[in-house]
């Protein structure tokens, strides 16, 4: 731990840069904490805080710019790919479409707070078709918060960071067991969540060619359409008799079904 604080004293900004950059292209190397220790730094002087901060605010454009502009030219399948690598990938789309259709470029402002979001939000906001001009200025306040509330708070706070450090160097090699450990554990976790999910899904699976079966034989199932509202608008077409729903009104949107009927369910 010590070395790491070494480093970022002599190449504090190269450091928070390249970090920066890595985490916003979707590898999970976080950056906050490299953010509060240049904060504790530039409290004792020892770096600069502004030119962390810009550092920080270049490197994250730079990444989210591009992702920005596959997200225009590939549309909803570079979110899917995104997606795809995700510890929750069942979760994902829905959960980011919905943040976004909620509060639309506004989102973009507390996005690096939000697990997950960060990387997704801006192919997004390619993906609905917003401005450049509109994306850049949403996204760059986004940035300036995220990052400055990390260097921020490491200038705040520089003296309990400082005994954070001098904790884990007196650990010494058991830190890093430590963070690796709940690391693994973390994403072993989620991975069995994940299994656990798709193997249910897998038993409760219907085809295509078995639906056209079952309609072809009167059963008349109800069919539920519970995409997303963004994703109906951007593929409006839908199985016929289908019946889009909310999945934040369900209680509602369901009240009418007889109980014992067979309802077949298809997202994005």
């Amino acid at each position: 731990m010590d070395g790491i604080v070494r480093l970022l004293a002599e190449y504090g900004i190269a450091l928070v840069f390249l970090n920066v950059l890595v985490e916003q292209a979707g590898i999970p190397i976080p950056a906050l904490p490299t953010l509060i220790l240049s904060g504790a730094l530039a409290a004792k002087g020892e770096l600069s805080g502004p030119g962390v901060l810009l550092a920080a605010v270049v490197a994250s454009l730079l990444a989210d710019t591009a992702w920005f502009f596959l997200g225009r030219r590939h549309g909803h399948r570079i979110l899917k790919a995104l997606c795809r690598v995700s510890l929750s990938p069942d979760s994902c789309v829905r959960q980011t479409e919905g943040i976004f259709h909620r509060w639309g470029m506004g989102s973009l402002v507390g996005s690096k707070f939000i697990t997950g979001f960060s990387t997704v939000a801006p192919p997004l906001a390619g993906a609905m078709g917003a401005s450049l001009a509109s994306f850049l200025l949403y996204d760059t306040l986004g940035v300036l918060l995220w990052a400055g509330s990390g260097v921020l708070a490491g200038y705040l706070f520089h003296d309990a960071v400082g005994r954070v450090i001098h904790f884990l160097e007196e650990l010494g090699s058991g830190a890093l067991w430590l963070v690796g450990t709940a690391l693994v554990l973390f994403i072993l976790l989620k991975w069995w969540q994940r299994r656990r999910f798709y193997r249910a899904l897998r038993m409760a699976r219907i085809g295509v060619g078995e639906l056209r079966d079952l309609i072809g034989r009167g059963v008349e199932p109800v069919v539920l359409d519970v995409r997303s509202e963004g994703e109906r608008r951007r593929q409006p077409q839908r199985i016929p008799g289908a019946r889009p729903i909310e999945t934040s009104a369900i209680d509602r949107d369901l009240s009418g079904l007889l109980p014992g009927s067979e309802i077949i369910l298809y997202c994005t």
